[in-house]
C-alpha cells in the first residue's frame, strides 16, 4: 500500500479547481503500473512521486494522463509540490526543486505555491493550414482571432487570443474537427467584470489525442504558455489573474506574474482525499 492524496488545484473552494491524484513513494512502480492507475483514476493527470535522480532536486515526479506520460504539466506541478510538502517533505532551500521529464522546475512557496514556467520548446507563427484547422475546430470566424501562435511548453499548445472574455465563453468547439489539436484560448474582461470576478481574463483549454476530446478544468501549462506569449508581446500586463473552468462547472483562479525574465504561475492547492492505494 502506498500513501495517496487527491488534491484540488487552483481553487480554495471545494470542487471548483482541477483534481489531481498523487501517489507517494512510487520508486518501485513500473511504467505499466503507473499507466494502468492513471487510466483507472480517469483524471486529467495522475502523478507519482519518488526520490530524485538529479542531486539538485528535492523529489522526482512522473506525470501521466489517461493516454500516456507528459514531460511537464502545470496543475500536477503545484498539486505534487503541495502533496510532497504536506507529507513531510523538506526542501533543501527556500524553494522546492521538482525533477520531471522537462528537467528541473522551481516551485516557490509564498504567497501561494507557484512554478517558474519552463521555456517554450516551440513558439512563433502558425502556418496557414494549421490556423485554418484551429479556426474550424473552435467554430469561430477567422476575423474573430486577434492573434494566434505556437506556445508549446510540452503538451503541444497553440495559443489563440480572441480579444474578449465573452468571446472565449461563447466558443462551442467542433469536437470532430479537433483530431490531435491542443488549443488554449484567452480573452479579457472589462474593468467592471474583472473586479466582480477577481479575474482579468478568461481562459479555456481544449485537447484531443485523435480519439478523445476534452476541455481541461484549470490548466497550469496552458496558462503558463499564454502568459509567456502575451506578456512577452505586451498584449497582457506582467501581473494578472486568469479564470478558467466556468463553462464546465469549475471556477479556478490562476495567478500570473512576469518578473526578471521569468513567468510565475501560482494558485491554491487543497487536499480533499487522503489514504493508501494498493498497486
Amino acid at each position: 500500500m502506498l500513501p495517496f492524496r487527491q488534491v484540488d488545484v487552483f481553487s480554495s473552494e471545494p470542487w471548483l479547481g482541477n483534481a489531481l491524484a498523487v501517489v507517494h513513494d512510487a520508486d518501485g512502480l513500473s511504467d505499466t503500473q503507473m499507466a494502468d492507475f492513471a487510466r483507472w483514476t480517469n483524471l486529467s493527470e495522475t502523478t507519482f512521486l519518488s526520490a530524485p535522480t538529479d542531486p539538485k532536486a528535492d523529489y522526482r515526479v512522473r506525470i501521466w494522463t489517461t493516454g500516456g506520460e507528459l514531460p511537464f504539466a502545470g496543475h500536477p506541478t503545484i498539486g505534487s509540490a503541495h502533496a510532497w510538502l504536506e507529507a513531510g517533505g523538506v526542501p533543501r532551500g527556500e524553494t522546492v526543486i521538482q525533477e520531471c521529464g522537462a528537467g528541473l522546475v522551481t516551485v516557490r512557496r509564498s504567497p501561494r505555491l507557484g512554478f517558474a514556467a519552463p521555456p517554450l520548446i516551440r513558439s512563433g507563427d502558425v502556418d496557414a493550414g494549421l490556423r485554418a484547422r484551429i479556426v474550424t475546430a473552435l467554430a469561430v470566424d477567422d476575423s474573430a482571432v486577434v492573434d494566434l501562435a505556437w506556445a508549446d511548453n510540452g503538451p503541444g499548445w497553440v495559443a489563440v487570443d480572441l480579444g474578449s472574455a465573452q468571446a472565449v465563453i461563447e466558443v462551442v468547439p467542433d469536437i470532430a474537427a479537433f483530431a490531435d489539436l491542443k488549443v488554449a484560448v484567452i480573452g479579457r474582461w472589462d474593468a467592471t467584470r474583472a473586479t466582480e470576478l477577481g479575474a482579468d481574463v478568461e481562459v479555456r483549454a481544449f485537447y484531443a489525442d485523435g480519439r478523445d476530446f476534452g476541455e481541461d478544468p484549470v490548466t497550469g501549462s496552458a496558462n503558463a504558455a499564454l502568459a509567456q506569449w502575451l506578456t512577452g508581446t505586451g498584449a497582457l500586463p506582467d501581473s494578472y489573474v486568469a479564470r478558467q473552468g466556468s463553462v464546465i462547472g469549475r471556477d479556478g483562479r490562476v495567478h500570473i506574474e512576469a518578473a526578471d525574465g521569468e513567468v510565475w504561475v501560482s494558485g491554491d492547492a487543497v487536499t480533499r482525499i487522503t489514504g493508501a492505494v494498493d498497486l
